[in-house]
């Protein structure tokens, strides 16, 4: 379980394919000693598993692993060497929650339609797949690249925006999205709950 407060922004220093599956090996500026082999991490909004670690240039490096399904379901098929990645250490007991619960699995992959400054914030509008647009509502909360936001807009056409503030455009990689870039997605889990109890999410033929 994890917030959507990024902690840390790695970079990826090596991508390869090993046996069907595809290492990367993350650049962190998290101490080693707070690394576990085995342990939760949240890559951009996806959870992945520490397989191994060391020292690295301001921290630790690690390396995760990603199968198939999860490459493409996320961004994460995109990255190459020296892509930066939101980081987020999963969440312990007593541990203050200053976003909302997030997974770490992702819904959907949206595209950025368009970023709009705003005095020193800016505007981001996003389209997301058609099968989940119904579940970004109007001051509901949504994790973007595994930032925790909260939906500025819905809008009539499935589209949704987020106020960004300078803050978090400077200490995520927000700043690094361009129109058509492509951002993992996960909705709101209360959102997705209430949708099934209401049959919004009922299976076909029920």
């Amino acid at each position: 379980m994890f917030t959507g407060l990024v902690t840390d922004v790695g970079r990826v220093r090596k991508a390869e394919d090993r046996n069907g599956l595809r290492r990367f090996e993350v650049e962190s500026g998290y101490p080693l000693e707070d690394i576990a082999m085995g342990a939760s991490i949240m890559h951009s909004g996806v959870c992945l598993t520490v397989v191994d670690m060391g020292e690295g240039k301001r921290g630790a490096w690690f390396a995760v692993e990603a199968v198939p399904e999860t490459l493409s379901r996320t961004v994460l098929g995109d990255w190459e060497e020296d892509a930066r990645v939101n980081l987020e250490q999963s969440l312990k007991l007593g541990d203050e929650l200053g976003g909302h619960f997030v997974f770490g699995h992702v819904d959907g992959v949206g595209e950025v339609v368009s970023i709009e400054p705003e005095g020193q914030s800016y505007r981001l509008t996003i389209r997301p797949p058609g099968e989940i647009a119904r579940y970004f509502a109007t001051k509901g909360s949504a994790a973007v690249n595994g930032v925790s936001l909260t939906v500025a807009a819905a809008l009539p056409n499935g589209d949704f925006q987020l106020a960004i503030i300078p803050h978090t455009w400077e200490v995520t990689t927000l700043s690094d999205l361009q129109p058509g870039s492509r951002v993992n997605l996960e909705i709101d889990m209360l959102a997705r709950y209430v949708a099934r109890m209401i049959g919004a999410d009922a299976p076909e033929g029920r």
